[in-house]
């Protein structure tokens, strides 16, 4: 079976970070597109040596600069920590900075302490990327090597998702095409495609319309029972009146008889 290898990305294209090989020609969601069309220059006025600062993601909300100094001074002496946190709210954004005084001590911390664990969550460790990483365009202008995949906004060529070979079907599941038929035009894509398989969305789709035709028949059923139950009702009346018109006559008759008498 081949190997894939995973790759990182060495210079940073939106286009190609929106894909999973990095092979990808057309944007495929709007981020990429506006992430294209960005023109981002670093920070000037961030503090701290671009070869000594690491970022740490995956944090916990509650996670302060005092917890991530305990569970990283272990690699070297750190000159400062900053959370990254909202200017409006406070809040922290779940992200961090961590500048080492020698930038042994940083690559340690990148090599040696990706997924360890800080305040009960694994977090992602890497190498400050803004400074460090040409073209870089950051996650809220649509770049980044992160994202969730419920947004369907996923960035790879970072440590978290690095490039990998996409999955492709094997050729024995493809459909083969018939060597004996004499027609010699090429096949349709209806007549090449796979059988639906029956999933549970079908079966539920079956079942609601076995339903529905069980409440039609309920409903047929129902109305000619009312109607048997309306002419039965007729009938009784109509034998009523009957009775009572043949009453009436009587009384009529004897009334008759008696004044004649």
């Amino acid at each position: 079976m081949e190997t894939f290898a995973p790759v990182f990305v060495e210079s940073y294209d939106p286009l190609k970070a929106g894909s999973i090989d990095g092979t990808d020609e057309l944007p495929h969601d709007r981020a990429v597109s506006r992430a294209c069309a960005a023109k981002y220059k670093p920070n000037k006025f961030v503090r701290g040596d671009k070869k000594c600062t690491v970022f740490i993601g995956h944090l916990s909300p509650n996670t302060t600069e005092q917890m991530i100094t305990k569970s990283f001074k272990e690699f070297g002496q750190i000159n400062f920590v900053r959370v990254v946190r909202d200017i409006v709210t406070g809040s922290s954004k779940c992200y961090a900075f961590v500048e080492f005084q020698d930038s042994y001590d940083a690559r340690s911390a990148v090599n040696n302490g990706h997924k360890m664990v800080v305040d009960g969550h694994e977090v992602l460790v890497e190498h400050e990327k803004e400074r460090t990483l040409k073209g870089w365009i950051p996650r809220r202008l649509g770049g980044g090597l992160g994202g969730k995949r419920e947004s369907g906004q996923l960035r790879f060529g970072g440590k978290d998702r690095p490039f990998r070979r996409p999955i492709f079907r094997s050729d024995t599941d493809r459909p083969k095409p018939n060597i004996n038929s004499t027609d010699a035009r090429p096949r349709s894509r209806s007549a090449t495609r796979e059988p639906i398989r029956r999933t549970e969305r079908h079966r539920s789709r079956d079942f609601s319309r076995g339903r529905g035709r069980q409440r039609s028949r309920d409903r047929s059923r129902n109305r000619d029972r009312q109607k048997s139950r309306d002419r039965s009702i007729s009938r009784e009346r109509l034998k009523s009146r009957d009775r009572d018109h043949s009453k009436s006559r009587e009384r009529h008759r004897s009334r008759d008889r008696y004044r004649r008498k």
